[in-house]
């Protein structure tokens, strides 16, 4: 396949995955969602099932295609740590990840989810401009 197939097919999986998931289970599929149901609460198995697919999916498709990421520079330990828990930080203030709201609350035509994603890219685009 091309490189511009991977990311139709992929989208397509994604979308197809939260419609089976919001039809299935009638909650919107998150990855911060699925994060939090598996630590924090009883039923475990579903997101637990799906963010080792998540894993394994991706895993199995680099080696399959074999893929090459170059790695990032190396960063502080204390800057990645403090950067992942605002991160965390900011998923929980805004009840929702970007694929939360980007993929699923889009789709459900959602005004919250349009502000987050809205603020998402403005923020992504600024921080391109200033860094670049």
């Amino acid at each position: 396949m091309t490189s511009f197939y991977n990311p139709l097919f992929g989208g397509l999986l994604i979308g197809l995955a939260a419609a089976i998931y919001l039809i299935t289970t009638g909650k919107v599929l998150g990855i911060s969602g699925m994060l939090a149901q598996s630590l924090f609460k009883a039923n475990k198995t579903l997101p637990l099932i799906f963010l080792l697919g998540l894993i394994i999916g991706g895993s199995a498709y680099g080696v399959f295609t074999q893929q090459t990421v170059p790695f990032p520079d190396i960063r502080s330990p204390w800057l990645m740590i403090v950067s992942g828990l605002l991160v965390g930080y900011g998923t929980r203030l805004g009840n929702g990840c970007t694929s939360g709201h980007g993929v699923c609350g889009l789709a459900r035509l959602s005004p919250r989810s349009m502000v987050a994603t809205a603020i998402f890219i403005s923020t992504a685009i600024i921080t391109v401009a200033l860094t670049h």
